[in-house]
């Protein structure tokens, strides 16, 4: 049964187009796959708090070497790997804002690139281990930043095609909602074209 991870991340609530558009891009994906089980991280509204000391420390180490304090600080980010792992689809949401991904999608990121769970180390070098899944990133935009001159000051798609190709994600589909800020016509326009991608990708699927 095909189990979906849905991470959305903008602090915008039911105003944001990345949210909208992923969930909706969701919704079409269990009409085609009705067994689909779905799991939902709203960042946005539930931020992960960035890494600390206590943290930092206690996820480099085996479960059986942490104290109690540890042990705590490591729950969530343990829980935010089984999640990710046992997703065979990821659908990550994220505004473009100065040029990269929302914090709180950084702190999801920092949580589940895990050496020796999502990835190890090896003579050859490092090997991804959250392999088989396909990733759709869902990015909002005021601009164009697909392509022309500001394609450029896009940070934040090859970050995150880095960052989870890094750890064996490396079927990797991009949805821009873009142009967002060029008036209502360019607005509605860039969602009509969003929503038109993610009908045909969840009919591929």
């Amino acid at each position: 049964m095909p189990s979906i991870l849905l991470v959305t991340s903008s602090p915008r609530g039911n105003e944001s187009l990345s949210t909208k558009i992923a969930t909706e891009f969701v919704d079409k994906l269990k009409v085609q796959h009705p067994g689909a089980t779905v799991v939902t991280r709203d960042l946005g509204q539930n931020p992960i708090a960035h890494l600390d000391t206590v943290t930092t420390s206690a996820i480099r180490k085996p479960a059986d070497a942490r104290n109690s304090e540890e042990a705590a600080a490591a729950k969530l980010s343990d829980e935010l790997v089984a999640e990710l792992l046992a997703a065979d689809t990821v659908v990550l949401a994220t505004g473009l804002i100065n040029f990269n991904i929302y914090s709180t999608l950084k702190s999801w990121i920092d949580n589940v690139a895990r050496a020796g769970m999502t990835f190890r180390y090896t003579a050859e070098g490092p090997q991804g281990l959250a392999t088989g899944k396909k990733v759709y990133v869902v990015l909002s935009a005021a601009g164009i930043y697909s392509e022309g001159p500001a394609m450029a000051m896009n940070h934040a798609v090859p970050y995150l095609k880095t960052v989870l190709g890094f750890m064996g994600m490396r079927d990797v589909e991009v949805i821009y909602i873009e142009g967002t800020a060029f008036g209502p016509e360019a607005y509605e326009k860039a969602i009509a074209a969003a929503q038109d991608r993610t009908q045909q990708l969840a009919l591929a699927a």
